[in-house]
Parts: structure tokens; sequence; C-alpha cells
């Protein structure tokens, strides 16, 4: 790198020119002082004006390492040994410990080898040892099976955020068959037979992983929100009193500590957690400054909750209605998903054709649809279809919709709405399975009639799927069919959910 600024004489004035070398000593310092965001913006600033030099590439992965956002980090590292300088062999020990960080055991044993063969002297020889006897005893996953694991989880994961409960059962058991101690898939498991209503099926999936697993921190923080909405107080506390002697090291599973407590209303609690993550510079997603901001706001810290909500609304602008001084939204679903702009929001934008087509249907229900329909990004939003977008056009008119394909998808979620509103997170997965039905049944050209029979028949499927007592003979009377007709169209729906 060159100097640290030029000066040039331009007339009677003198010009300041700071140079690449500059911005890197005054992010080395951010640093230092632990001032992460500073120590980005100059490090970017360096890479801008000297984009060929690796060793500033290299300290802004380090900086990424240390606020958790691997990905990022490996990107540069990448960057640096395969297009800057391959001989940096350092980059190789970062990559290691990125990957090992992130459950890739596979690859960080890779890369631990080759920084141990090519620099045996090197500055991070002692830890880069420490590193490898630690992989060794996970030798069971330097395979390609782990890294299907891996992906198979993720997937598990999106299937829980977009509301496919059965489909992340499904997926999860078949982890947990392959892999019976990786007690991640458990924990998910249990939170998708939660959102399907299945609560002792989730209460017991936890059992078996805190028995299994003594102390596993993800199991007892989701005990207590199954607990807390539950409303089985006396759990509530003891769970309460048991985590709040845990003092975790690392940061996501501080983070996991803050958030439960918030979420069950330990405002104080979570506030010391959130707390303590900010002054350390754990630099959070969305999430984290939008449970800070609640946990500031109710234990009095007004101004810090409103500054980290700018961070909220910055990073998911959907979400700028719900501030927790906004009284209608202390909490997320208390009215349901009708009126939590943000959960229609995402779902309108979904690569998902069921959860649109669940968005416009909760949009017909909402009481802020004209704030809702008025946002750019629902007026340009190019992932629907034809079909959706007359949906869409006749909620926004207020037409009832009377015919046609749209007619008997929105009149059968209009008559399971009369038994089952407001729509929290167990009810939509009701509503989930009829729109991923009726999907099915619009890819494969089928024409479907009988709204009545149809509401009757998801129903049945639905309560079934969540091992909950029912008779086809109480189902067909609620909805005014004859039992032959219910099992006629229980028969039509199932060939769709395969």
């Amino acid at each position: 790198m060159g100097k640290n600024a030029q000066a040039k004489t331009k007339g009677q004035l003198l010009s300041f020119i700071p140079t690449g070398e500059y911005y890197f000593t005054l992010g080395l310092k951010a640093f230092q002082r632990r001032e992460f965001k500073k120590a980005i913006k100059y490090l970017k600033r360096a890479m801008h004006l000297e984009p060929g030099e690796p060793m500033i590439v290299c300290q802004l992965a380090i900086i990424y390492t240390e606020i958790g956002d691997f990905h990022q980090s490996n990107e540069l590292l990448h960057l640096i040994i395969e297009e800057l300088d391959e001989e940096m062999v350092e980059c190789h020990y970062f990559l290691a410990n990125n990957y090992a960080h992130m459950g890739y055991f596979k690859d960080a044993y890779s890369h631990l080898l080759i920084y141990l063969e090519n620099d045996p002297d090197g500055e991070f020889i002692h830890e880069a040892e420490d590193l490898l006897e630690i992989l060794t005893l996970e030798e069971d996953f330097l395979d390609d099976e782990h890294d299907e694991l891996i992906m198979k989880q993720e997937q598990a994961k999106k299937m829980l955020e977009s509301g496919h409960f059965p489909k992340a059962v499904k997926l999860l058991k078949t982890v947990i068959k392959d892999f019976p101690e990786y007690w991640s898939a458990y924990n998910n498991l249990a939170l998708a037979y939660f959102y399907l209503g299945e609560i002792d099926k989730a209460s017991n999936i936890l059992d078996q992983v805190m028995e299994k697993n003594p102390g596993n921190l993800h199991a007892i923080c989701n005990k207590l929100v199954f607990a807390y909405f539950q409303k089985d107080f006396s759990e509530v506390k003891e769970l309460s009193t048991v985590l709040k002697k845990v003092k975790p090291l690392l940061a996501d599973q501080q983070f996991k500590l803050g958030a439960t407590f918030a979420l069950v209303g330990d405002y104080d609690t979570a506030y010391g957690w959130f707390h303590k993550l900010y002054k350390h510079g754990y630099d959070g997603d969305g999430p984290f400054y939008y449970w800070f901001s609640y946990a500031a706001y109710f234990t009095g810290r007004e101004q810090l909750s409103h500054s980290l909500w700018e961070n909220v609304i910055r990073i998911t602008p959907e979400k700028k209605d719900l501030a927790p001084w906004n009284k209608e939204n202390e909490h997320e679903h208390v009215n349901g998903f009708e009126d939590f702009d943000a959960w229609i929001l995402k779902n309108l934008n979904s690569d998902l054709m069921e959860e649109r087509l669940f968005a416009i249907f909760l949009l017909s229900k909402s009481q802020h649809k004209e704030s809702i329909l008025s946002k750019n990004e629902v007026q340009h939003n190019n992932k629907l279809s034809k079909l959706e977008n007359q949906y869409m056009s006749m909620v926004k008119m207020g037409k009832k919709i009377e015919e046609g394909e749209l007619a008997v998808a929105h009149k059968t979620a209009q008559l399971l709405y009369k038994s089952y509103h407001p729509i929290g997170t167990v009810e939509a997965g009701l509503y989930l399975l009829w729109f991923s039905v009726f999907t099915e049944t619009i890819h494969a050209q089928v024409v479907l009639k009988n709204e009545k029979a149809l509401a009757g028949a998801i129903d049945y499927i639905w309560k079934k799927l969540r091992n909950e007592k029912c008779s086809q003979q109480k189902v067909a009377q609620q909805y005014g069919l004859s039992s032959s007709t219910l099992q006629k169209y229980v028969k039509i729906l199932k060939e769709y959910l395969d």
C-alpha cells in the first residue's frame, strides 16, 4: 500500500486526498476498539481505493468472522487465494475456522490441512493444531453425508418459515433417522409439531433431547416458549429460573436467550443479554434489533429503543408499523395474521404460489388492507401470476368473487374462516394446506367444485395430520354434508397432497 495520504496544491488551496492505507489504518484502529461498523466502513473504502491489496481484504474478512457473518468472510478469503494472492496461506486457516463454526467440518478439515502443510511454522500453527484435534473428534462428519445433512436442515428451516409444517416434519424425520444425535433437527421437528398444534408430540421430542443431551439450550428455550403460549405459568417460572443460571459464551446462544426472554415478556433479562452482545460489537440482523428495541422500550429506555428501531426499519422496512410503542402491535399475533402486515407482505413476495394466495386471502380480511395495497413492493410485485393478479384486483375493489377457479379457492377459505379465526400459527397450517392443494389442481388443470365439501375435506385431513380425534360424521355435520360426500372429497384431495 502507498503512503497514508497525498497532498496536492490547487491554486491557494491545499487538497487532502486520503489513500487506501489511510482508511486501512482507520479501520484497524476501529477494529481494535471493537467498533466493527466503523471498521467495515473504513476497510470497504480502502478496498475501493486499492482493490487488489490482499491485506485489506483479509482484515475485512477477519472482522466479518468476528461478527459472525461467516458467508461474507468466506467470499473475501476465497477472493484472496483464488485471485489476489494464493501464497497468503493463512487464509486457509481463517477459512477452516469459519467452516468449523458453520458446521461444514469436511471443508474445514481440507483447508486446515493445506495451512498446516504450507506454513508449518506459521503464526496460527498452535490454533490450527487445536482445531485439527477438535475436527478429528468429528471425523464421522468428514464426508459427503454431512454436507447433505446441512442442506436438509436448511430446507427444513425454510419450510418452517413458510408454514409448510407437514413437509418439514417429513424431512426432519429422515434427518433424525440418518443422524440420531443431530439435536438441531429434533428442536426444529418439535417446532413443526407445535405449529401444527400437536403440543404433546412437540413437548415429548424436547424431553427426549433434554434426556439424551442434557443442557441443550435450544431445547430448554423452546420448552419455555411452548409453556408460555400454553399459559402454563408454573413451568414458565421453573424454566426461566433454569435459563437465568445459564451463561453461554457463544454469541448465537446469547441471542437465543435474549430472544426467548423477550418473547415471554421478561424484558429485563432479555435486555441484559442484548446489551452484552451490543457492547461487544455484535452486529445483528433484523430479529436482533427487533427484540433489543422491545426490551429497551419495556425497561424504560425509550430513546435507545427508537434508535434501535431505525435499524429494524432499515433491514426490514415492512415492520415499520410494529414498533413497541404501538400498543396494537405489542405482540405480533394478538389479532392473528390477518392484521400482521409484515407477515402478509412477506408471503406476497414468496416464491411459492400457495403462500401468495394465502396472503391475498389474509389481505381480504385485514383491517390494514388499504395501507398494504399502497406499498410500493405490492404495487410492483412481479411474482404474481395472472390468476393471482386477478384475485388481488378483486380484493382491492372489494368485489364478490362468484365464478371460476378463484371463487372455489376463496369461498372454501371463507368457509374455513367461519370456524378458524383469528388465524394464528396453528390455523395458518390449515389455510396453507388448502391453498397448496388448490395450487396443485391449477397445475394439473383440474376444476374443483362444491366449496362446502372441499372445506370439510381439507378440515378433516388437517385434523388427521395433527392426530386430532375427529370423525368423518362430525365434520360432515359441521359443513352440512353427508358422510359419503365428505369421504369422496377427502379421497380426491389426498391425491394432491402426496
